[in-house]
């Protein structure tokens, strides 16, 4: 049993640190076209919110302490994340065929923005990840 908690934690960690890594990434560096890590980022954050769901039944199950505050408030950001994701840059995304200059430009800076918005909830996610231990 003990190989299944350590594959899940392993899938957990690799899914959001490329969900995290790539928003940040795009988050800073707006022109890398966004569209093409859409997919993808949202791919890892349902397999992130997945497995982090298995493991809060293994490792929490009913118990609600101040470890699992915490983590609850991490929970909510990152769905605050995808949201936002799937609102901004899912939007602008599926507008951008047929869209002439100016709003390609305007659709991009939405874009943009959306992913600056998810980094910073995807911090907060990864800290309270990192300090929940502490409580």
């Amino acid at each position: 049993m003990q190989y299944v908690f350590i594959g899940v934690l392993g899938l957990h960690v690799l899914a959001g640190v490329f969900w995290a890594g790539s928003t940040m990434t795009l988050a800073r560096a707006p022109e890398i076209r966004a569209e093409k890590f859409f997919r993808p980022q949202m791919g890892a954050a349902g397999l992130a919110m997945l497995t982090g769901a298995l493991l809060w039944y293994f490792f929490h199950g009913a118990y609600f302490g101040g470890m699992e505050t915490v983590l609850a408030i991490g929970i909510v950001a990152a769905f605050a994340a995808a949201g936002v994701l799937g609102a901004f840059v899912g939007r602008a995304q599926r507008q951008l065929p047929g869209a002439n200059a100016a709003q390609e430009s305007e659709l991009r800076a939405q874009m943009a923005k959306g992913e600056r918005i998810a980094a910073r909830l995807l911090v907060v996610t990864v800290a309270c990840m990192a300090i929940a231990r502490m409580f």
